[in-house]
C-alpha cells in the first residue's frame, strides 16, 4: 500500500506550480487570480484523493500544472456559450429558442458599438419613446392602430392585465387556463396584476352564453388565451374570437387575447396545422393581442402587444411598463427581424426558424447522408453511424402535436459509453447537444446550421478519440 505520508509530501508547493511552463504559458492570457486559484483547488483536490486512497495520479510539478493550466482555461469560458443543437427541436427554450438572422445579429453590432437615438426623436430633438422604432412595423404587419413592446411575453401578459383590469374580474375558460415552462401560470399572473380570476365554461366546451352569464359589475376584461402548448381534442368546443368581442363591446369591456408564440404568417404551406395569425386576432376586434418575439415569429426575447390605440396608450402609461421594458439590444434585433416579414419570400431565406421549418424531409435526409459520410471518414472504426428516420419538433411551446418528418445521423460509439460520449460533447469547445435514445447518439441535421457542421465534427471526433 502506497504511504499517504510520502504521497503526500511529494505534491509541490502552489508557487512552483506557477512558475512551471504550463501555467506560464497561460500568464499573458489568464488573470493572476484565477491562474492562483486553480492551482490552489488542484492542490486541494489532489491531496483530498490521496488521504481517501484514490489519488493515482502523477504528481510531478509539471504534471500537476498541467492539470491546474487546464482548470484555469476551463475558469475563463464565459458561463453562457453558444452551443451546436443537434436535438431536433427547433424551438428548445433550454438552448436558447430561436437563433437570430445575420440581420438581426448585425443590428445588434450596430447599437451596441456607439450611442443611438433609443429614446430621442431625431426631428425635434426632444425625448421620444422606445417602443416608437418597432410600433409602426408591427401596425402594419398586423393591422393594430398601435403596439408596444416588453421584455418578454410573460411580462407583456401581466402589463396588460394589470393596466386594464387591476381590481376587477377577468373572465377565463377553464379550458384556457394554462401553465407554460417555469410554472407560468395564467391564474397566479392574474394574481400578481391585481385581477381576480373568474373561471367559465368546462375544461373541453365553453360556450358564449357562459361568458355573458359572468358579466357583472365587477368584471375588467374577457380573456381569451390560445393553448399553444397543449391541445384539447375530442368533444370541444370554445368562443370565436369574434363573438367574444360582439359580446364584451357591447358592455363596454375590453377583450384581451394571449397568442404565445405569435405567428406572422401562415406556416400551412409548409405542411404545418392552422394556427391563428396575430393579423387574424387583430382583425377579428381583439383589443389587445401579446405574443412572443423568439418563438414562431423567430426573433429576440421580447414580449409584443398589439391593439388599440385606447387599450396600447393605457399599457405604455402603466408604471408597470419601465420595469418591463426592453433594452436597446434586444430592440435592434426586433426591428430587424420583423424588416424581414414585409416580404414573405425574404423572411424564409433570412430567419432561421423559418428556414428550418421550410426544409423538407428530402432536404434533410440528404444534409444528414452527407454528413455521415464525412462523419465515417473522420471518425473511422470509433463509432458506428446510420441514417435513420427521425422527426424534429417545434418546440418552445408552440404547436404541441406537430411532427415536422425527416432523418437523423446515429453514432453507436466504441469503446466508450453513449452517456459518456454525450458528457464529453456538452462539455467540449463548442458544447454539443444531441439525444441518447436506443443506445445511440443522435444528430439531427434539421437543427445544425450548415456553417457549424465542420465544428461538429470536431467536436465528435475530440469526444470519441479521446
Amino acid at each position: 500500500m502506497t504511504d499517504k505520508n510520502l504521497l503526500l509530501r511529494q505534491l509541490p508547493a502552489v508557487d512552483r506550480i506557477l512558475s512551471a511552463p504550463a501555467m506560464q504559458s497561460l500568464a499573458a492570457t489568464c488573470p493572476h487570480v484565477l491562474l492562483l486559484e486553480a492551482a490552489q483547488e488542484t492542490v486541494a483536490d489532489l491531496r483530498r484523493a490521496i488521504l481517501d486512497g484514490g489519488a493515482t495520479t502523477e504528481l510531478t510539478i509539471d504534471a500537476v500544472a498541467e492539470q491546474a493550466a487546464r482548470r484555469a482555461e476551463n475558469k475563463q469560458e464565459p458561463s453562457l456559450r453558444p452551443v451546436i443543437n443537434a436535438t431536433g427541436t427547433l424551438l428548445h427554450t433550454n438552448l436558447g429558442r430561436a437563433p437570430l438572422s445575420a440581420a438581426a445579429l448585425a443590428a445588434i453590432t450596430a447599437i451596441s458599438r456607439s450611442y443611438s437615438n433609443l429614446e430621442l426623436d431625431l426631428t425635434t430633438g426632444k425625448r421620444g419613446h422606445r417602443f416608437s422604432h418597432v410600433e409602426e412595423l408591427l401596425c402594419r404587419l398586423t393591422g393594430a392602430e398601435a403596439a408596444a413592446v416588453v421584455n418578454n411575453n410573460a411580462g407583456a401578459v401581466l402589463l396588460a392585465l394589470t393596466a386594464l383590469a387591476k381590481g376587477k374580474e377577468a373572465i377565463v375558460s377553464r379550458g384556457e387556463m394554462i401553465e407554460i415552462g417555469g410554472a407560468f401560470r395564467i391564474p397566479e399572473v392574474m394574481e400578481a396584476g391585481g385581477v381576480r380570476l373568474r373561471e367559465v365554461g368546462t375544461t373541453n366546451k365553453t360556450h358564449l352564453k357562459d361568458y355573458a352569464g359572468a358579466i357583472n359589475e365587477e368584471t375588467g376584461l374577457l380573456l381569451k388565451v390560445h393553448t399553444s402548448n397543449y391541445r384539447i381534442v375530442g368533444f370541444t368546443e370554445e368562443v370565436p374570437a369574434a363573438a367574444m368581442v360582439e359580446l364584451a363591446h357591447g358592455h363596454g369591456l375590453p377583450v384581451m387575447e394571449d397568442l404565445g408564440s405569435g405567428m406572422l404568417m401562415d406556416l400551412t404551406p409548409f405542411g404545418l396545422p392552422r394556427e391563428p395569425t396575430v393579423r387574424e386576432a387583430v382583425a377579428a376586434g381583439i383589443d389587445v393581442v401579446t405574443f412572443s418575439g423568439d418563438k414562431l415569429l423567430g426573433g429576440p426575447q421580447a414580449g409584443i402587444l398589439v391593439g388599440t390605440r385606447a387599450a396600447i396608450d393605457k399599457i405604455r402609461h402603466h408604471p408597470l411598463a419601465r420595469a418591463l421594458r426592453i433594452d436597446k439590444l434586444t430592440l435592434a434585433a426586433l426591428e430587424a427581424t420583423l424588416a424581414s416579414y414585409l416580404d414573405e419570400r425574404r423572411a424564409l431565406t433570412e430567419l432561421p426558424v423559418l428556414r428550418m421549418l421550410n426544409m423538407s424531409a428530402a432536404e434533410v435526409e440528404e444534409r444528414s447522408r452527407a454528413f455521415a459520410e464525412k462523419l465515417g471518414a473522420a471518425l473511422g472504426a470509433a463509432a458506428e453511424i446510420a441514417v435513420i428516420e427521425e422527426p424534429s419538433a417545434i418546440g418552445g411551446g408552440a404547436l404541441p402535436l406537430t411532427e415536422l418528418p425527416g432523418f437523423a445521423v446515429a453514432l453507436t460509439p466504441q469503446g466508450v459509453s453513449v452517456d459518456l460520449l454525450a458528457l464529453r460533447l456538452r462539455q467540449g469547445k463548442p458544447p454539443v447537444v444531441g439525444r441518447v435514445q436506443d443506445n445511440r447518439l443522435l444528430l439531427n441535421l434539421r437543427t445544425i446550421l450548415p456553417d457549424e457542421e465542420p465544428h461538429l465534427i470536431d467536436a465528435l471526433r475530440a469526444a470519441l478519440l479521446y
